[in-house]
C-alpha cells in the first residue's frame, strides 16, 4: 500500500492531475512537425503544476510555506 499523503485528498490536487492527463491525450493526437516543440513544452508544464502542489505540501517550516505562495 502507497503512502496517502495530506495533498493527495485537496481537490486541486486531483484536478491537476486530470488535466496533466488530459494534456499527454491530447498531446498524442498533435502534428508530427510539433513533436519536439510545442507538446514536449505542454507535457512538461502541466506535470510541473502537479508536482509543485505535491511540494508544496512537503515545506516543513511557515517561512518556506510562505516561499511557495
Amino acid at each position: 500500500m502507497f503512502l496517502q499523503l495530506n495533498h493527495q485528498s485537496l481537490e486541486v490536487y486531483k484536478t491537476s492531475k486530470l488535466f496533466a492527463i488530459e494534456c499527454y491525450r491530447l498531446s498524442k493526437i498533435s502534428p508530427a512537425d510539433e513533436k519536439f516543440g510545442m507538446t514536449s513544452q505542454i507535457r512538461r508544464a502541466a506535470l510541473s503544476i502537479h508536482l509543485n502542489i505535491a511540494e508544496g505540501v512537503s515545506r516543513k517550516s511557515g517561512v518556506e510555506q510562505k516561499k511557495v505562495l
